[in-house]
């Protein structure tokens, strides 16, 4: 199951900064919060949710 996110816990996780919705970027394995201007990594399918982890966007 790697590299997949299940929609359904993608529907229940939020921004752990803004506590805004999450959109995923299958690409990328990425979960992003555009309230924050962060991206939250999904490694081996798990959501990384985690301030300190999160890539800054840079007009992504």
């Amino acid at each position: 199951m790697a590299g997949t996110c299940d929609r359904k816990l993608l529907e229940l996780l939020v921004c752990p900064a803004t506590k805004t919705a999450l959109s995923y970027d299958a690409e990328k394995q990425e979960l992003v919060s555009r309230a924050a201007g962060l991206a939250y990594p999904i490694r081996d399918g798990i959501p990384i949710m985690l301030v300190e982890e999160a890539r800054e966007l840079h007009n992504d």
